[in-house]
């Protein structure tokens, strides 16, 4: 029996610089609600610099008075009590990313403006991490089918396996299974603000916690002081709109590691065709003989293959994916780091938080032939990258999910309120640009755009330009003006300045695969 090993997410390291803004208004209670929960505040476990707690909130909104679970939290103190504003509620996307972890590490993602001003508070999504994870058979998982279908039988045994996964993922995970979608999220969101004693909410997400946002401020737009969407999911989309907007920016990040290749002599590839390189790598992981270095017992498939290269353009981390081809190619090993750290599940479960995304979205394939058809269109939109791993690993997982899902795709409709601030990379591997303008265009007045115009996941930190416009909006509520473009930062230059220290793992956002489709034994 092979064991399952999954891909770890390549980290985004952006650091953010120093700013001078001024305050804004304080917090109060919102008038109409109910008695705010209390939450106790301790030193957390992992950094005693920082307070954990946690909030009681229901398992089923519907059903406030049921059973309930207890939402885990983390807050960092603004370094200047004098200054402080009020909390910065943060989530790092995913699904399944720790707003805990990211609020103990913020001290180093943040600039020292906002930790000066605002209490950094994160927060564990129901389901995922320290609160109430939803938990599956180790074993089943290693199980799970390769989603690159060749057959109609292949087909059918994927929606079989879906089925006995979800029937054990709910037996042991219990009644949260069917209640950890996004709107759920938003409910506990609002508790979360409540708690925290503050009228309005500040909001910093990235990656899929933009969804979160996008859906706070439609239930409750007039509960929203500002709210950040950084690399911003579009919950529009159907089947065929969300595989293709994915392919074409997973192949938009190749053609951008390409092109620096040909340009710049630091690359390990400088000088080859580096299209013909990756065919033939593609070519021997179709064949089976593809292996990861330093594991030879591992062999990579092609979705592995292009998992590790949709991760590093994450960063972009060109220079450490183009020497890691080269060490798959010849089979030596590369410079210590770049090999994905390879962690074994020996327990009797593991949490598996790709199950919000089955709740959040309804993306139906009715049958092999029509699944076919979506591999042939993303062959030819990504030539080289083939399909977005993250688009087709999830599609793949959700299938069957039973009707009617509980958040599905619409239109975003904000309807007064704050503005919200809208921020994307031209070149993101994950959320495209294109997933912005439609958010953009969906938010109208309600929403401004800011457009990064360099590459990788998050903007944040990437420069002056970006840290300051997102800062002056959640610090002052001051937008940058419609149409702002900040110029890219070459990516080495997107690293620590002022001394600060780059967060490992934080944020993770979308991860290139899933259990069972990473690296196998």
């Amino acid at each position: 029996m092979r064991r399952r090993i999954p891909l770890i997410t390549l980290a985004l390291t952006v650091i953010a610089s120093l700013l001078t803004l001024t305050p804004a208004a304080s917090a109060a209670p919102v008038p109409g609600t109910a008695p705010a929960a209390s939450i106790a505040w301790t030193p957390c476990p992992e950094d005693p610099t920082a307070e954990c707690g946690t909030l009681k909130v229901p398992v089923d909104w519907a059903r406030p008075g049921g059973p309930t679970i207890d939402l885990a939290l983390a807050r960092r103190k603004a370094a200047d009590p004098a200054a402080r504003i009020g909390s910065l509620v943060i989530n790092p996307g995913g699904p399944g990313g720790s707003g805990v972890d990211f609020a103990i590490g913020s001290a180093g993602y943040f600039s020292p403006e906002i930790t000066r001003r605002f209490d950094i508070v994160g927060f564990d999504p129901r389901g995922v991490a320290r609160s109430h994870p939803v938990v599956c058979s180790t074993e089943l998982l290693s199980r799970m089918p390769y989603p690159v279908l060749k057959s109609q039988a292949e087909f059918d045994a994927l929606l079989d396996y879906n089925r006995r996964l979800r029937e054990d993922c709910r037996a042991r995970t219990g009644p949260l299974y069917d209640h950890v979608d996004t709107l759920s999220v938003v409910r506990d969101l609002d508790a979360l603000r409540a708690a925290l004693g503050e009228r309005k909410l500040t909001y910093y997400g990235i990656s899929y916690g933009t969804l979160i946002g996008q859906l706070y401020a439609e239930k409750y737009p007039h509960r929203v002081r500002a709210l950040t969407l950084d690399s911003t999911m579009d919950h529009s989309l159907g089947t065929r709109a969300f595989l293709d907007t994915e392919t074409e920016t997973a192949q938009d990040s190749f053609d951008e590691f390409a092109a620096w290749c040909e340009r710049d002599a630091g690359c390990a590839l400088h000088g080859k065709d580096v299209r013909a390189f990756w065919a033939g790598l593609h070519a021997r992981a179709e064949r089976g003989e593809l292996h990861l270095p330093g594991e030879p017992e591992i062999t990579l498939t092609p979705l592995d293959l292009t998992g590790l290269a949709l991760g590093a353009f994450y960063g972009p981390s060109w220079a450490g994916l183009a020497e890691l081809l080269v060490a798959l190619d010849t089979g030596t090993a590369p410079p210590a780091g770049l090999v994905p750290r390879i962690e074994r599940q020996n327990a009797e479960v593991t949490p598996f938080p790709e199950r919000v995304f089955c709740l959040d979205y309804h993306l139906p394939i009715r049958d092999y032939r029509e699944y076919a058809a979506h591999l042939r269109r993303s062959a030819k939109i990504a030539p080289d990258m083939r399909y977005s791993p993250l688009a087709l690993s999830m599609t793949a997982i959700c299938l069957g999910q039973p009707e009617p899902v509980p958040n599905p795709q619409h239109r975003l409709r904000v309807r007064g309120g704050t503005p919200l601030l809208v921020g994307n990379a031209l070149h993101d591997p994950a959320t495209g640009y294109a997933w912005a303008l439609g958010t953009a265009r969906q938010l109208g007045r309600q929403g401004v755009l800011l457009t990064y115009e360099g590459w990788g996941h998050g903007i944040y930190g990437r420069g002056e330009c970006t840290t300051g416009a997102v800062d002056g909006y959640l610090v002052s509520l001051t937008l940058p003006g419609r149409g702002t473009r900040c110029p890219a930062v070459p990516p080495v230059q997107s690293r620590a300045k002022s001394g600060q220290q780059p967060l490992p793992l934080l944020p993770p956002g979308p991860r290139p695969t899933v259990p069972g489709w990473g690296l196998r034994l």
